[in-house]
């Protein structure tokens, strides 16, 4: 499934242009919109980085979900003193992003696309049917993704296969806003590309 969001077609500095906005979107939003919390004793944090991440792996596909996913939360972790989840993130939120996209392109005979959404299926998302289901499915990859790697992180982290359960419903609901968030946002940037 062919994109015309795809990066594959367009120009190779639209390409940079797209992925470097993809990546300074969730690094602002992670940055800038984010509560920290207690939680079980070792501390954590909500944001909104994954709102712009689900958003760029909807609309241009798993390539730039990784970019965006690997170097926009991994530079937040750097530079807002979680540096020790560095390295953790850019392999979690960067598969997050890879496998968002890949399954929002869906498999056809050639294999995963990882092109990003058509026009008629932003469209759909959030109506009823098979592209509500596949965008749900996507979803609860990235949620598996985010719950289990971070869970494994903070288990390796603190030694202690308990504490990290704390963090799991905090993990749930920071995915679960983003994904409801970015459906009618794609949708709504999808009508204004479409228009254009």
């Amino acid at each position: 499934m062919n994109s015309r969001f795809s990066p594959d077609r367009q120009p190779a500095g639209k390409t940079v242009v797209i992925n470097g906005l993809a990546i300074a979107l969730v690094f602002c939003a992670a940055m800038f919109i984010h509560i920290r919390i207690p939680i079980a004793g070792i501390g954590g944090m909500i944001h909104l980085g994954d709102l712009p991440l689900f958003v760029f792996a909807l609309l241009y596909g798993s390539k730039t979900g990784a970019l965006a996913g690997a170097l926009g939360l991994t530079l937040f972790d750097m530079l807002s003193g979680w540096v020790l989840w560095a390295p953790f993130t850019f392999v979690i939120a960067g598969a997050k992003g890879y496998v968002l996209g890949m399954a929002w392109a869906g498999v056809d005979g050639a294999g995963v696309t990882g092109a990003g959404m058509t026009g008629a299926g932003v469209a759909e998302v959030g109506m009823s049917g098979a592209t509500f289901r596949r965008y749900w499915l996507s979803v609860a990859a990235a949620a598996l993704i985010t719950v289990a790697g971070y869970y494994l992180a903070e288990a390796f982290l603190y030694g202690n296969w308990l504490l990290p359960l704390g963090s799991v419903p905090v993990n749930l609901l920071q995915v679960a806003v983003a994904a409801l968030l970015a459906a009618p946002i794609a949708k709504r940037l999808c009508k204004d590309f479409v228009k254009k």
